[in-house]
């Protein structure tokens, strides 16, 4: 499970649009990675209207900013039209970057065990290096504390 001053694990996954993102490609941009458990749910709905209203500010600070499910591309497609979204949505369908960044575990919802995605967020300075880490995200204030801490790199 990579931690604060570890080099992020390096990724190219296939994102919503048709193109792929390599995340060492980006080099030196900060980068914010969140990941959440589903398209569509209430919670990860209003996480990602959060990035995307905060969208423009993320941009002048330098960072670039992406949201990270299992879901499949069509579906980032359609979340993202539905919700009138900014953010780029990568595809980890086989779960392999959940893996690496350690956010793939077993969850517990109304006393039902079941394996998945933990809210959690990366911020990835310039040189590659796990800045901040955000684990078992509350979504309301989540962006602008991102943001806020982009702006401190």
């Amino acid at each position: 499970m990579p931690d604060i001053g570890d080099t992020a694990p390096d990724f190219t996954l296939p994102r919503d649009g048709g193109d792929t993102v390599t995340l060492s490609a980006l080099r030196p941009a900060p980068v914010v990675l969140y990941f959440y458990p589903k398209d569509d749910t209430p919670g990860c709905t209003k996480e990602a209207i959060a990035f995307t209203e905060q969208l423009a500010e993320f941009e002048a600070a330098g960072a670039r900013v992406f949201g990270i499910s299992k879901d499949p591309v069509a579906k980032h497609e359609k979340f993202r039209a539905k919700h009138d979204l900014a953010v780029p949505l990568l595809s980890d369908a086989e779960g392999d970057v959940c893996e690496q960044f350690g956010v793939w575990g077993e969850k517990n919802m109304y006393g039902k065990k079941y394996m998945g995605i933990e809210r959690a967020t990366f911020l990835i300075g310039g040189d590659g290096r796990i800045a901040q880490v955000w684990r078992k995200v509350k979504v309301p204030g989540h962006a602008d504390a991102v943001l806020e801490a982009v702006r401190g790199l």
